[in-house]
C-alpha cells in the first residue's frame, strides 16, 4: 500500500512518501510527479524515511523525471531514506543520479547555498508580472516587410504576388507562408508560420494538418521561404528575460507591455517560450488564394464567411502546453511609416504567431536561453502554428528582446 501528502515549502514542494514504491503504485507516483512539474514545481524533495521498499519499477519513475527536472535546472532530492532501499539505489547504480539529505532542514540549507552562490540579476516588477534579466550591447536590428496583405480580404493572390525570402535573410519572423519550388506545387498550402531562432515552422491551411518545419534552415544556402506577406527582422538579443506572473498567470498583451518596461526602444522583436495556461488563437482553414476565391468575392472577414475561412476559438485551449512564439511590439503603431502601421491590429500595438508544443517542463536560466529554445525545437512534438491573441494566458518563461530601428 502507499500513501502520500504534499506541503509546500519556501524552496521545494515535499512529498512524504509511505509504504511500498512498486510496479503497483507507479503509475500514482508518476502522476503525482509529473502534475507537480507541469505545475511549475521544479525542485522535490521526496521524504522516504516511511518507504521501506522500492522496486525497478518505482526507481524507473524517479529517473525519469529527473532528468526531465535536470533539463530545466531543477531536481528530485531525497530525504530520510531508509538503509534497505538505500541499498537498492546502490546496486542499481543510480546514487550518483540523486542528491541525498537528512530532512527538509538540510535541503533548504543546501538550495539556500545555491542561492547564494548564484549570480545575482536585475530585475523589474510590474502590477502583473515579475522580471529578471540580462543586458547586452547589442545594436539595433532591422524590421523588413515581406509582400502585402492587399489581397487578403478577397483571397485574390496569384502566383506573382508570392515573394520568397532567402532562410539566410530572416532570422526572425511571421506570416502567411509555404516551402516549395513551384507556385502550382504549394499554391494549396499557405498557412500561419514563423522564423524564430533561424528556425522555420509553418502549418499548411488544409484538413487534417500538420506542422511542417525546418531546423536550422539558414546553414543551407537554397533553402527559401515562399510569403504572401508577413515581416521578418534580423539583430541579436538587447535583453534575454525570464517572466512569472504576480497571480498565476498573464495574458500576452500584458506580458508584451512588461516587456517595453525593461526595453527603452519603441520598436522591439521578441521571441519567447511560455507554459501556457491558456491560449486564443486563430489560423486559415484554406489559403487565400485565387482559385479558393468565393464566388462573389466576398470579403472573407465578413460575418457571413468568417468561420468558412478562419478556425478561431469559443473558449481558451492547450493549457500546460510549451509554446514558442514571435513577433514585434511598438509603443505607438501610429508614429510609425503607413507600410508598418499595416503589421498591427488597431486593438494591439503588438503581432505574434505562435507555435504549440507537447506539455513538458521548462527552464527559466536565462543564460541558456537560446540553448532551453532549441531543446523545445529538437525535443519537443509541435502540434499547431496559430495567430495569437492578446487574451493568451502564460505561467512563465523566458524571451529575448531584439530592439528595432523604428
Amino acid at each position: 500500500m502507499f500513501e502520500y501528502n504534499i506541503t509546500e515549502e519556501t524552496k521545494f514542494k515535499l512529498i512524504t512518501a509511505k509504504g511500498r514504491i512498486d510496479a503497483l503504485s507507479a503509475p500514482e507516483i508518476h502522476k503525482i510527479f509529473n502534475d507537480l512539474v507541469l505545475a511549475g514545481s521544479r525542485v522535490l524533495l521526496v521524504d522516504l524515511s516511511s518507504v521501506h521498499y522500492i522496486s525497478s519499477a518505482g526507481l524507473r519513475i524517479f529517473i525519469g523525471i529527473q532528468k526531465e527536472l535536470k533539463k530545466v535546472g531543477g531536481e528530485i532530492i531525497l530525504a530520510g531514506i531508509m538503509q534497505p532501499v538505500m541499498e537498492i539505489f546502490n546496486v542499481s547504480g543510480f546514487t550518483a543520479l540523486f542528491r541525498f539529505v537528512a530532512g527538509r532542514e538540510e535541503a533548504a540549507a543546501l538550495l539556500a547555498q545555491g542561492d547564494t552562490e548564484a549570480k545575482a540579476l536585475p530585475g523589474r516588477e510590474t502590477e502583473k508580472v515579475s522580471l529578471t534579466y540580462l543586458e547586452t550591447d547589442a545594436p539595433p536590428g532591422g524590421l523588413f516587410v515581406v509582400g502585402s496583405q492587399d489581397k487578403l480580404e478577397s483571397a485574390s493572390y496569384i502566383a506573382a504576388d508570392v515573394v520568397t525570402v532567402n532562410a539566410s535573410r530572416m532570422s526572425f519572423g511571421c506570416g502567411l507562408a509555404a516551402i516549395g519550388e513551384n507556385f502550382d506545387e504549394y499554391k494549396n498550402l499557405f498557412g500561419e508560420a514563423f522564423v524564430i531562432q533561424n528556425n522555420f515552422f509553418f502549418y499548411p491551411a488544409v484538413k487534417q494538418s500538420a506542422v511542417d518545419f525546418i531546423l536550422d534552415a539558414h546553414r543551407d544556402p537554397k533553402a527559401t521561404y515562399q510569403f504572401l506577406h508577413g515581416f521578418g527582422f534580423n539583430g541579436a538579443y538587447r535583453y534575454v528575460i525570464a517572466f512569472k506572473p504576480q497571480n498565476g498567470a498573464v495574458d500576452l498583451a500584458a506580458l508584451v507591455q512588461s516587456f517595453l518596461t525593461v526595453s527603452r526602444a519603441d520598436l522591439i522583436g521578441v521571441a519567447l517560450i511560455g507554459e501556457s495556461e491558456g491560449l486564443w488563437g486563430m489560423h486559415m482553414k484554406k489559403p487565400p488564394v485565387i482559385d479558393r476565391q468565393t464566388i462573389d468575392g466576398e470579403n472573407i472577414f465578413s460575418s457571413r464567411r468568417f468561420a468558412e475561412w478562419f478556425d478561431f476559438p469559443v473558449e481558451a485551449v492547450y493549457a500546460h502546453h510549451i509554446v514558442a512564439a514571435v513577433g514585434i511590439a511598438a509603443r505607438e503603431p501610429g508614429l510609425l511609416s503607413p507600410e508598418r502601421q499595416r503589421l498591427f491590429s488597431e486593438s494591439h500595438p503588438f503581432h505574434f504567431h505562435g507555435g504549440v508544443f507537447e506539455k513538458a517542463p521548462l527552464g527559466n536560466d536565462v543564460s541558456a536561453f537560446e540553448n532551453e529554445m532549441n531543446r523545445v525545437f529538437n525535443d519537443l512534438a509541435v502540434y499547431k502554428i496559430q495567430h495569437l491573441l492578446g487574451q493568451s494566458m502564460f505561467a512563465g518563461g523566458m524571451a529575448g528582446i531584439v530592439e528595432l530601428e523604428a
